[in-house]
């Protein structure tokens, strides 16, 4: 071989490798390889699995102690394979532990559940309470995580009018974090997207009141948003500035269950939530949004809706700091452009 063609083995090598996973190249995307595991387990040729198995048949019996296997620090890709089973237990991912994937089966979420009941007004051994925060029943904190083929639940109920009932089945708080069909069940404050850019392909999310609030930068496409009990609000999200980019997007999404709702809370004095596309198949109440009783925020947030369908749709009502959006104005939110998924997906 002479040496232009050595030159050219060496590139295509090197290309090879940034794409197909080898070193830190693969490690800085999340791609449809990080959601699969096979049913054997074990080590690959580029990501450790660890398998969870609450009859013992894996490596752990317990998700937690899964985690804990994960060493700080580490620069590849660590798949822990769930294996069907409800796990009664608190999970915490510290940011300290980056390219974890969670994985169930697809298309079998409901078969793995992780599952906890801890809510905002329990002690905290302190006299204090734990806030709502610390009542997730699983807590990311780590970037680059992703999960498929997995429940998150939290049991606690709010009752109409109780205090302190506040309840998260995941709060995620970690950079560029993907969920592929994935449930999250609970009532009050069910999905804590607090911080980080997200991606919640076709999954499944459940509760009452703000049961999506946070401060992330998430695009939800394909969701089902399901209302259950007291009903009151589906989004509260907590911009407050407008050099923050954060942010809900809702697309072709469906909204049903127990109504009338509102759409959203402005939760922040910038708050953005947009819909574009979605199914509103619920009895949405006429106003649409909620200010949290201070009107200073109407000249500052972007509440809005693009082409949305179904009996909650009709905007006639809808109080006038909301907006039914322009295609150029929906525009930006319509795909993974609004969470710079060119940067960190290669689905």
């Amino acid at each position: 071989m002479n040496l232009s063609g050595f030159i050219v083995v060496i590139i295509v090598v090197l290309w090879r490798e940034s794409e197909v996973g080898f070193g830190q190249f693969n490690d800085n995307y999340i791609r449809w390889d990080d959601l699969e595991v096979d049913d054997c387990g074990g080590e690959t040729s580029s990501n450790r699995v660890i398998v969870v198995d609450k009859n013992g048949g894996g490596d752990s019996v317990t998700v937690q102690a899964a985690v804990d296997m994960v060493p700080d620090n580490n620069p590849h890709r660590v798949k822990i394979h769930i294996f069907p089973g409800v796990y009664r237990e608190k999970v915490h991912i510290p940011k300290s532990k980056p390219y974890i994937s969670f994985i169930g089966y697809q298309h079998r979420a409901t078969e793995t559940v992780v599952t906890w009941h801890d809510k905002a007004s329990d002690s905290n051994g302190n006299g204090g309470q734990i806030r709502t925060w610390n009542s997730a029943s699983v807590i990311v904190q780590s970037d680059y995580f992703c999960a498929a083929g997995i429940t998150f639940q939290n049991t606690v109920v709010a009752p109409a009018g109780g205090q302190g009932y506040q309840a998260v089945a995941l709060r995620i708080a970690g950079d560029k974090a993907m969920f592929y069909n994935v449930r999250f069940l609970g009532s009050q404050d069910t999905l804590l997207d607090e911080s980080g850019t997200h991606y919640f392909y076709q999954c499944f999310i459940q509760g009452s009141t703000d049961f999506i609030f946070g401060n992330g930068r998430s695009l939800y496409e394909e969701c089902t948003l399901s209302l259950v009990g007291n009903a009151y609000a589906i989004a509260a999200q907590s911009r407050n500035s407008t050099d923050d980019d954060t942010g809900f997007s809702f697309v072709n999404c469906t909204v049903g269950g127990t109504g009338p709702v509102y759409l959203g809370r402005a939760w922040g004095y910038y708050s953005r939530v947009i819909y574009s596309y979605t199914e509103l198949d619920i009895d949405i109440n006429p106003e649409g949004w909620r200010d949290m009783g201070d009107t200073s925020r109407h000249d500052n947030v972007v509440l809005g809706e693009y082409e949305c369908r179904g009996k909650g749709a009709d905007r006639r009502g809808r109080v006038r700091w909301s907006k039914g959006l322009s295609y150029n104005e929906a525009k930006p939110y319509l795909d993974t452009t609004f969470i710079s998924g060119e940067l960190w997906l290669r689905l």
